[in-house]
């Protein structure tokens, strides 16, 4: 899998190393990804500040693993701790300059996947912590056609609809 954004950002591929050996074989890891399927759609979040809808997750803290990272970003962004997320690769990307770094770069991150009843919806809504990042969210049949959705996030999800 290869896609470029309109950024020039660049999802390499996603390889298929075990969870507890990524980061030893592959550096660094900054981050991790999840993407929520809520019965049979996908979960998304409008980011306020990139200005388009995306897979929730976020940058790695100092000392955490690639899981304690993802289920602190679930419960911040999405309002969900009781959750067991599937462990599904390790994307490899290429990064233009942005606000987390002055230059371009290589980095690897953690990609999930987590499953929730439809009901999880109506409590999704009222336990979101992070509503600064993350204004709202949407299932991706509710998404207008003519709204942003993160490109390399758009490729996830497929690749996410062709590995089930």
């Amino acid at each position: 899998m290869y896609i470029k954004d309109s950024r020039g950002n660049e999802l390499v591929e996603i390889i298929e190393v075990a969870e507890d050996a990524a980061r030893q074989k592959h550096a660094p890891v900054t981050h991790c990804l999840a993407a929520v399927r809520v019965g049979s759609d996908y979960l998304l979040g409008w980011n306020n500040w990139r200005e388009d809808w995306e897979i929730f997750g976020g940058c790695m803290e100092a000392g955490e693993t690639m899981r304690e990272c993802i289920l602190r970003e679930c419960l911040e962004e999405i309002g969900i701790s009781d959750i067991e997320p599937e462990y599904l690769g390790l994307m490899h990307l290429n990064l233009v300059l942005d606000h987390f770094a002055a230059e371009c770069r290589e980095e690897y991150g953690g990609l999930y996947g987590i499953k929730l009843p439809p009901e999880a919806l109506e409590e999704i809504e009222r336990h979101r912590l992070d509503r600064e990042e993350i204004g709202k969210v949407a299932l991706l049949k509710d998404i207008g056609p003519h709204e942003r959705i993160a490109e390399i996030d758009r490729a996830l999800l497929t690749y996410m609809e062709e590995s089930a």
